[in-house]
């Protein structure tokens, strides 16, 4: 089935890693590494996303400095949130977001492109991003789907 006809509905994140190019763990300091989080596509276009560090008690308030990690938005507060519209690419199996909105300034008007599957309930997002630190990573979500 096609990527476009089974992404719409409200995903539940369910892990969240990134990895170096040796496959080695990397932490990644502003949402941890288990954070809270939704994401919803619509049949109409939009998405938002929110995603929360579950121990918000040791978050500094503003985002650490040096910008947003690459093809990525860039948390607050152990907090990131953003929306706005989405295209699927069936053929490549991609998603490319749009950012009309973002809790970071920076990120309004940002466009990323995803790798995305989706088998049954089950979605996957993989990015290639870079560390606190600016290493290159490649960070992969798993979400359930629950609406």
């Amino acid at each position: 089935m096609k990527l476009s006809a089974t992404l719409p509905g409200t995903w539940r994140l369910i892990s969240r890693s990134d990895r170096n190019a040796a496959g080695e763990a990397v932490a990644e300091p502003a949402l941890g590494s288990d954070p809270v989080a939704l994401l919803v596509y619509d049949r109409a276009g939009h998405f938002a996303a929110q995603f929360m560090k579950r121990d918000r008690s040791d978050a500094p308030a503003e985002a650490a400095p040096g910008g947003p990690a690459a093809n990525n938005t860039r948390a607050r507060g152990g907090y990131d949130a953003y929306f706005g519209t989405y295209s699927v690419d069936d053929a490549q199996g991609t998603v490319t977001q749009t950012l009309l909105g973002a809790l970071s300034p920076e990120n309004v008007g940002q466009t990323v492109t995803r790798k995305l599957t989706v088998t049954g309930d089950r979605l996957t997002i993989a990015l290639e991003t870079t560390s606190g630190d600016g290493q290159p990573v490649v960070r992969t979500l798993l979400w359930t789907r629950v609406g």
